[in-house]
C-alpha cells in the first residue's frame, strides 16, 4: 500500500523499504491514538471554558461587592450630611483619638457635655470632623464598619446608675 509520493521517493532512492514501512506503522499507530487526542482536546476545551466561567463569576462578584460598598458609602455620606450638628460658635476644645493621633475640635458647652456622656459621636467627612447623634453613628457603623466614627465611652458614673448594688456601700475600713 504505497501511495504515489512514497513510490516516487522510493524510485528516486531518497528512502528505502525499511523506512517506508516504519513510517506506515507510525501512521497507523497515530491513527489509533487519534480518538484519544480528540477526546483529550475536547476535555481540555471544556475545562478551560469552565475555568473561564469561574473566573468571570468571581470577577463579577468582586465588581458587585465594590459597587455595594460604594453605594453604602454614598448612603453614609448622605446620612452624615443630613444629621450633622452645627459647631459654629464653639469655644470649648474637645480632644479625641483618631487613627492613633490626638485631634481637637471646638464645640459648645452643651455639645462638649453630650460628647463626654456618649450622646454624640464624631465622624470624619471630606477631611472635616462632624458631630452627629449617637443613633446616627450606630447606623454608620452598621453600614460601613471601616468608616472612622468616634463615640466617647460612658463614664463610671453612668454605669453606676444601672448598678443593682449601688445601695450597698463597701466600708472603707474593711480588711480582708
Amino acid at each position: 500500500m504505497v501511495n504515489s509520493l512514497q513510490a516516487q521517493l522510493l524510485k528516486a532512492g531518497l528512502v528505502d523499504e525499511k523506512k517506508l514501512k516504519q513510517a506506515q506503522r507510525a501512521k497507523k499507530k497515530d491513527a489509533r491514538n487519534e480518538p484519544d487526542k480528540v477526546h483529550n482536546t475536547a476535555a481540555a476545551v471544556d475545562k478551560a471554558r469552565l475555568e473561564k466561567a469561574e473566573r468571570d463569576r468571581q470577577l463579577n462578584q468582586q465588581r458587585k461587592e465594590e459597587a455595594d460598598r460604594k453605594d453604602r458609602e454614598a448612603q453614609v455620606k448622605q446620612i452624615v450630611e443630613q444629621a450633622k450638628l452645627d459647631r459654629s460658635g464653639g469655644e470649648t476644645a474637645y480632644q479625641f483619638a483618631s487613627k492613633n493621633k490626638i485631634k481637637k475640635i471646638h464645640v459648645t458647652e452643651e455639645q462638649f457635655d453630650k460628647l463626654s456622656r456618649g450622646k454624640l459621636g464624631i465622624v470624619r467627612l471630606s477631611g472635616r470632623f462632624e458631630l452627629i447623634p449617637v443613633e446616627v453613628a450606630e447606623k454608620i457603623i452598621e453600614r460601613a464598619p471601616h468608616w472612622p466614627v468616634v463615640i466617647a465611652k460612658t463614664s463610671v458614673d453612668a454605669l453606676a446608675e444601672d448598678d443593682p448594688y449601688a445601695d450597698f456601700k463597701v466600708p472603707d475600713d474593711l480588711m480582708w
